[in-house]
């Protein structure tokens, strides 16, 4: 098929450069979620980006994460920020409420700000398995997680400056301005 016969396509670049980010992390299970940081601040750097242009920002537990990065978004101060969370499922239904709602709200945030906002809450229903998505077996989740938040803020920049509605920003009651 020729070029010109092919749709557009448009995608983030993985280049830090000029943008900025949030790390909101869950000290709850911070041995698990300290891994998930230092690998999320490994793979902003990989991408070009300096500790002046990231701020974290620490909260009690996964529940707390939604809250804190809405703030966050709100100040304007970040064009991505990644959520670190990690959730383990014991003896009864609270994992079941704390890691949907923690899903929900991360959720709801990003849609209400218009900020991109990665979800790296681990939900596992073993210490194992949080100790293998924490990087000592296979991939470290907060790595995968830093390199999206660079290609998210990297395409929603390039969509705000295609202009039209992509361009809006919201407002704190989630209202396009």
């Amino acid at each position: 098929m020729p070029d010109a016969d092919k749709p557009k396509e448009l995608r983030g670049a993985l280049n830090a450069g000029g943008l900025r980010f949030g790390i909101v992390v869950s000290r709850f299970n911070n041995f698990i979620t300290d891994r998930l940081l230092g690998s999320a601040l490994d793979a902003l750097s990989a991408a070009g980006a300096a500790p002046s242009q990231i701020e974290i920002v620490r909260v009690p537990g996964a529940f707390e994460i939604p809250v804190a990065a809405r703030k966050l978004a709100e100040t304007g101060q970040a064009d991505s920020i990644i959520c670190i969370g990690c959730v383990l499922r014991g003896e009864t239904s609270h994992y079941e409420y704390i890691a949907s709602e923690t899903a929900r709200g991360i959720q709801l945030a990003q849609i209400e700000t218009g900020i991109p906002m990665i979800f790296c809450v681990l939900t596992c229903d073993t210490l194992e398995q949080a100790i293998d998505r924490a990087g000592l077996k296979s991939e470290n989740k907060g790595y995968e997680s830093g390199l999206a938040a660079v290609e998210m803020a990297s395409l929603t920049r390039r969509l705000s400056q295609r202009g039209g509605a992509s361009a809006n920003r919201f407002n704190s009651s989630g209202k396009a301005e």
